[in-house]
């Protein structure tokens, strides 16, 4: 197992501000893949971490430098755009991501690499029993349905990143340069065969979640406008009949008018619709205005990502930024 022996499996782990997890996560991690029969590669992003994360994983390179890669990146990008940048330094034929927070069991990754040898390219997981506050289960559960509903993309779990990617899907996801993206709808729009196991669920040993309600409904809006214009169409849906009943309402009260003559009732009901046309016009407003902000950030192709340290540092690694799509390997 030797950094100038192609590895069969390529696990990518993005990492932020989890120090208090990596001893435990680096002690049943190289226990489970020590298991399996061939080389391997661990590729540890750290995602602009402020504790002592980087530190650590800095002493488990020097370790286990043979099986072990980190890539520090300059600044915070968010965990798909670290991801991303595990996906173009990986080499496996196959590739896992797993969180470094414990919750998914490493010892889980031999399932999905079962389940792949039965012929799927994508294998996503279900948390079983999951160890979540009940209003993240519940979130989550209504995100998931508004997101099928838009993008027809059926993730039955899209929380859980411990998952399988072939070589070709992980090429071809290496490809997209969009800005804001979501790991596995991508994998999920690739795959000739994706599937789903059911796999165990932990509770938090230490530290916090890093997403919160606020995060998940953005990671929602990156789903549904990265990959969907349905949001849009709904709107001009509504808009339309919006208009249709504004335009019978209209008729009515002028026949009323004509039929009964001037009435001062009906004043609050008015301001009511007006207010009511008011905040769907701002939904519309808002929702357009969050396609316009993609597009903005797309065009101005800035870097998604950046390198600061990469151990060890290959020279044909030299100058991954998330910039463009790396070619074809």
């Amino acid at each position: 197992m030797t950094t100038t022996t192609p590895p069969r499996w390529s696990i990518v782990v993005p990492v932020f501000n989890e120090e208090a997890t990596l001893p435990r996560l680096f002690e049943r991690l190289y226990a489970a893949l020590d298991q399996l029969d061939g080389p391997y590669e661990v590729i540890f992003v750290d995602d602009g971490s402020r504790d002592r994360s980087v530190t650590l994983l800095r002493e488990q390179f020097r370790r286990r430098p043979e099986c072990t890669r980190v890539a520090v990146l300059q600044f915070n990008a968010g965990q798909h755009l670290a991801i991303l940048a595990g996906f173009e330094l990986s080499r496996g034929e196959r590739v896992i991501t797993l969180d470094a927070d414990l919750q998914n069991p490493p010892e889980e990754i031999p399932r999905l690499l079962e389940a792949m040898d039965r012929g799927h390219d994508v294998v996503g997981t279900i948390r079983r029993g999951r160890q979540d506050p009940g209003w993240r289960r519940w979130a989550s559960r209504l995100l998931n349905r508004l997101r099928g509903a838009t993008t027809g993309i059926r993730i039955t779990d899209q929380g859980s990143m411990l998952r399988a990617y072939s070589r070709e899907v992980v090429d071809l996801i290496n490809r997209c340069p969009e800005s804001n993206t979501f790991i596995p709808a991508l994998g999920y729009v690739f795959a000739r065969s994706p599937t789903e196991i059911e796999v165990a669920h932990d509770a938090r040993t230490a530290g916090i979640s890093k997403y919160s309600l606020y995060r998940l409904v953005r990671l929602n809006f990156d789903l549904m406008t990265g990959f969907s214009v349905a949001p849009l169409q709904m709107v001009s849906l509504t808009g339309i009949a919006v208009s249709i009943v504004s335009l019978l309402f209209v008729t009515y009260l002028a026949v009323r008018r004509l039929i009964i003559g001037p009435e001062a009732e009906g004043l609050f009901t008015l301001f009511g619709i007006v207010f009511f046309l008011l905040g769907l016009l701002l939904f519309a407003v808002g929702l357009i205005g969050e396609y316009i902000g993609r597009i903005y950030q797309q065009v101005r192709s800035r870097p998604r990502f950046l390198i600061a340290e990469l151990l060890p540092g290959h020279p044909a690694d030299a100058g991954i930024s998330g910039h463009e799509p790396p070619a074809l390997r």
